[in-house]
């Protein structure tokens, strides 16, 4: 089944709040026309997912990032990262299936997905 990736990769207010919302939207109609959609939240962005309050849109972020979980998408993030980063136990409780980034990007390519970065 065609997949459409959102990389979200970027801690400015637009890439985080963006980024998200775009999975959403893509989500509503993903499956009747036959494709899905998965988030991938690495460096910089994926650093924001652990974060207790913030600006508006870093809460906005959290707040869709749960909401497409709860919806069934799934949304990913680097293992190594967060464990640096001591939120390892916070992301999986999350629902955030953690991996290898490089294996994750590897894995877009043999599917033929298609990763829109933000």
């Amino acid at each position: 089944m065609p997949k459409t990736v959102i990389h979200v990769f970027h801690d400015d207010d637009d890439a985080l709040a963006t980024g998200t919302r775009v999975a959403q939207r893509i989500h509503e109609v993903a499956q009747e026309r036959g494709s899905e959609v998965e988030v991938f939240c690495f460096g910089p962005a994926q650093r924001r997912l652990g974060e207790e309050g913030g600006s508006a849109a870093v809460l906005t972020f959290n707040r869709q990032i749960d909401e497409l979980v709860a919806a069934g998408v799934v949304v990913g993030a680097c293992v190594n990262s967060a464990r640096a980063d001591g939120v390892e136990d916070l992301l999986t409780g999350r629902g955030l299936r953690l991996r290898v980034a490089r294996d994750e990007f590897v894995r877009f390519t043999l599917e033929q997905a298609t990763v829109v970065s933000f």
